[in-house]
This record gives structure tokens, sequence and C-alpha cells, in this order.
């Protein structure tokens, strides 16, 4: 996800995409009228108008399907990681610890999603770039919730068979 971001910002994409619905990014648009449509909406923004005046239907479709598919994956995440999470809490026998941190990262990758669309508001002004900084919290935010992540992963994995074995 922390590569797809990369991909995203490094290909200029990151502000092609400037409606905010959760329950439509689960396809991109599909005919030519929803393309224009979006790509219209998209040539009112400061970024069309003062950077790419120049863009036609084809680049912009380029730029907005890495950032749909940027958007895309974290909520299929989200999804992913919900389905299951609810299973745990309500049925396996997990320790209350446990199951509290994965709350945490849950709501934790809420909070990133959220810092992602107020990064993105911040270029959708008269300025047509993302602020610095809420792009540094967007991306610590990522870091932190991998290590938050990896921490809870060696929680619940035993490397003492292992240790032993390579001893011998």
């Amino acid at each position: 996800m922390v590569l797809l971001g990369g991909i995203t910002r490094l290909t200029d994409s990151g502000l092609s995409m400037v409606e905010w619905k959760l329950q439509l990014h689960f396809l991109p648009p599909l005919s030519l009228a929803e393309w224009e449509r979006v790509f219209d909406l998209y040539k009112t923004s400061p970024e069309a108008i003062k950077i790419n005046a120049w863009m036609t239907l084809a680049d912009y479709k380029r730029i907005y399907l890495f950032e749909w598919f940027h958007r895309f994956w974290g909520q299929l995440m989200g999804l992913v990681f919900l389905l299951p999470l609810l299973y745990f809490t309500l049925k396996a026998p997990i320790a209350v610890k446990h199951k509290c941190r994965l709350w945490i990262i849950f709501a934790l990758g809420g909070l990133q999603g959220f810092l992602g669309w107020f990064m993105v508001k911040s270029g959708l002004v008269n300025d047509p770039h993302v602020s610095h900084f809420r792009l540094a919290a967007h991306l610590s935010m990522a870091i932190l919730l991998l290590l938050f992540l990896v921490y809870e992963m060696f929680q619940f994995v035993s490397f003492e068979g292992a240790t032993h074995r390579s001893r011998r």
C-alpha cells in the first residue's frame, strides 16, 4: 500500500479524483459518459486549470486509474481486515488484549484513510499542491500502521522451535 501511494505521488495522480464517495470507488467509470463526467469535474480543479489544461481524456484516464486503484486497494484492505476481525471478536478464543489491539489497528487504518482525504483536500484549493505537512502525516501514519501490524504479528508467532533447530 505504501508502494501504491508512492507510485500515485510519482505519477502526479493524487489530485485526479476530486470527489470522495466511498461507495463509488469499488468500480472506476465504466461508460464514456461517466468518464466525461469525472473528467469535467477534474477540469474545474486548480490542478487541471493551472497545470494540466493540455490534458485529454486519455491522459486523464491514466492518472485517474492510479489514484482510483490506490483508494480502492485501501478500502478493500479495510474490508478484508474487518470481516475476519468481526469473526475473531465474536467467536475466536483470542486474548482480549489482542482483540483490542486489532481493533486499534483497524481504527488506525480508518485514520489513515481520513489523512489521505485530508491531504488530497489540501491540494484542491488555489495552489494545486498537497500540503507537505499533511503528506508527511499520511506517510508517517502508514509507517506507524505497518510497524504496529508487524509487532502484533510477532505476538502470535513463536520462534523458540526455530532457534533450537538452528543451534544444532
